[in-house]
């Protein structure tokens, strides 16, 4: 007698699933480079254009800096995190807190629970990104979450405070500054600007303050 097994079906965008059928469709495609579960809702990306591309790579240079030089800190690009039964997003870019922190890493490899801090890039504030994953990161708190709105140039920054994110503001020096990873600090007209050196310049100055060598000696002790 022969046995005949299910097929799997391939990924649809809109498609209902839950997050089990998500991820064995989406194991069964590894030619597919990006697919999210936002609220038991497929959304795959489009092939990757310099609009995005670019904004990415200036993002990733900037917390790769900040990942060099911060042991005891992760830094991810499109990493696959599960976060809830009906969630299985995959940021543009996360940094974790290794030891510690709020996610861990499960055997099979994903990051499970909500990351310390996520980055997007965005069309635009139509994006999903500031609707549906916005609500999603924020109910499984995500503590700090950035989105760049490449068409509005427009960078928002995000801090999870009881139960709602506030917007963070730039100082009298025109940095945003996290609250979570000291020393990790953005001149955000700079890198609307594509002034990638004035950004590496601003992080630096974080990277030479007592606050952020004490966050690297707190670090060391949970190792």
């Amino acid at each position: 007698m022969t046995v005949t097994m299910p097929k799997i079906l391939p990924l649809e965008n809109g498609d209902c699933l839950t997050r089990a059928e998500f991820e064995q469709r989406y194991e069964a495609m590894p030619h597919l480079k990006k697919a999210e579960l936002i609220e038991g809702v497929v959304y795959m990306g489009s092939p990757v254009r310099v609009i995005h591309g670019r904004p990415h790579a200036s993002i990733m240079t900037w917390l790769g800096t900040y990942w060099v030089a911060t042991p005891g800190v992760t830094l991810a690009d499109n990493t696959t995190v599960r976060l809830d039964p009906d969630n299985e997003p995959q940021p543009d870019a996360l940094l974790r807190i290794e030891v510690g922190g709020q996610s861990t890493i499960s055997e099979d490899g994903y990051v499970q629970g909500a990351t310390e801090f996520i980055a997007e890039i965005a069309a635009s504030s139509a994006s999903y990104d500031l609707r549906d994953k916005l609500r999603v990161y924020r109910r499984n708190q995500v503590q700090e979450y950035l989105v760049w709105q490449v068409y509005d140039r427009k960078v928002d920054w995000f801090r999870f405070r009881e139960g709602q994110y506030i917007a963070l503001v730039a100082d009298e020096t025109v940095i945003i500054r996290s609250e979570v990873f000291p020393g990790l600090g953005l001149s955000v007209p700079a890198l609307l600007a594509g002034n990638l050196a004035e950004v590496q310049s601003a992080l630096q100055i974080g990277l030479t303050t007592p606050e952020h060598q004490a966050f690297i000696e707190e670090l060391k002790k949970r190792e």
